[in-house]
């Protein structure tokens, strides 16, 4: 079977640094910290009392009332962020034929601060009749998937993915291979995250996952810096618009790359430390710029997983020049966590925009905060600058919890 070309016609973000596309690049180049107190809850009790949150976002913008009052805040993201990507596609939804067009959008943990409220709201008195007739569609991680096809009227494939922190580069990847085995001509993709909550802080302050630096919490998040001491929580979403590039062709669309390459693996090593020398991750790059035809010089940039804790990022550059070898020291590799915090599974649909953004302009974001490299952290890592650089080719990596590894692969589109 002849495998199709796919390729990016549309993307939205709302992220800590900024509630859409433009505003998140501007905060990308300019460096900006999404690092705050926080706001939502008194916090004064946690280990952690800091995290990077998109607290201007305002649902106002996307829905009713009544539809806010019935939306998890993860829904929230993924429809505004999704209404954002389909209107930067220019898709005339009413010329389009919607069993052709699906949804694969994914959550690592769905309406966690719904499950917190209902749950606090049975045990006051234990009385059941307390629980809201919205609780489970609110909570459970397919709604956003389930509302985005809604909202547009979409009738395509349509499920949620669910891999901790590779969740949105899993949904990307099912929906690239959909399109390419002719199963759908377009489809929204990506991932949102709204973690921020006592239970979420609590859970992950539990295994001392998060950084504690409550006194420099703008310096928190410092992937591959010596002094780092764990990731910093942030929320958000992530959408991709991908599409069949005949498809995309016949109704004059805009290109911002092809998605030319997928490489999904599991550790199959530990429940959340990633596999000794990045094992996984070398095979899921590996296997990304085999699926793309390429070579591995062919690699100008990596969009890196780079949470700022201590496992990940030696790992992941070990895994990097374990497989690019003597080339590790010609690319430019940067975490765009430094500024925005780890969205969990919304991070590889934010950071898939960011790794097209970087294409577009020829421009790969800093990594804020990295005052003194790890020695086992030795390559490019764009810190604290902007690099210039022509990227034909990039890879952006996420790796979650359970061994889950996803390499995405874009390359400038060319007839």
């Amino acid at each position: 079977m002849t495998k199709r070309r796919v390729v990016v016609t549309g993307i939205g973000a709302v992220t800590p640094i900024g509630l859409d596309v433009p505003q998140f690049w501007e905060g990308l180049i300019s460096g900006k910290n999404g690092v705050t107190p926080i706001k939502y809850f008194d916090a004064s009790r946690f280990d952690t009392q800091f995290a990077a949150q998109a607290d201007n976002f305002n649902p106002d913008e996307y829905f009713d009332k009544k539809s806010v009052k019935r939306l998890d805040r993860f829904s929230q993201f993924a429809i505004a962020a999704s209404v954002q990507a389909v209107k930067d596609s220019e898709i005339n939804l009413e010329k389009i034929n919607k069993e052709r067009v699906g949804v694969i959008y994914g959550s690592g943990i769905g309406g966690l601060e719904t499950l917190q409220n209902e749950h606090w709201k049975y045990f006051q008195d234990k009385n059941p009749g307390m629980i809201s007739p919205f609780f489970v569609p609110m909570m459970i991680s397919d709604l956003a998937a389930g509302q985005i096809s809604i909202r547009f009227g979409l009738k395509g494939p349509n499920y949620a993915t669910t891999s901790a922190c590779s969740t949105a580069s899993h949904a990307i990847s099912d929906a690239f291979m959909v399109i390419e085995r002719g199963a759908a001509d377009l489809m929204v993709c990506g991932g949102s995250e709204a973690p921020i909550t006592e239970i979420g802080i609590g859970g992950f302050n539990a295994m001392r996952a998060l950084s504690t630096w409550n006194d420099r919490y703008a310096e928190a998040s410092r992937p591959f810096d010596k002094d780092r001491n764990g990731f910093v929580m942030g929320e958000g979403g992530g959408t991709l618009i991908l599409e069949e590039l005949n498809h995309a062709l016949d109704r004059g669309a805009k290109i911002y790359a092809e998605l030319a390459g997928i490489g999904l693996t599991a550790d199959a090593h530990h429940i959340t430390a990633p596999a000794p020398g990045g094992e996984g991750a070398v095979r899921s790059m590996k296997i990304a710029v085999e699926d793309a035809n390429l070579l591995l010089t062919d690699v100008d940039y990596i969009n890196a997983h780079g949470t700022s804790t201590p496992h990940n990022d030696i790992n992941e550059t070990m895994a990097i020049k374990a497989l690019f070898g003597d080339h590790a020291y010609k690319l430019v590799v940067s975490s765009i966590k430094s500024m925005t915090g780890h969205l969990l599974g919304a991070a590889g649909g934010i950071e898939a925009i960011a790794t097209l953004l970087s294409m577009q302009n020829s421009l790969i974001p800093p990594t804020i905060n990295l005052d003194n490299p790890d020695p086992e952290c030795d390559l490019d890592y764009s810190a604290k600058k902007v690099t210039q650089k022509e990227i034909k080719v990039a890879i952006s990596n996420t790796f979650g919890f359970g061994g889950h590894n996803a390499s995405i692969l874009f390359k400038k589109f060319e007839e």
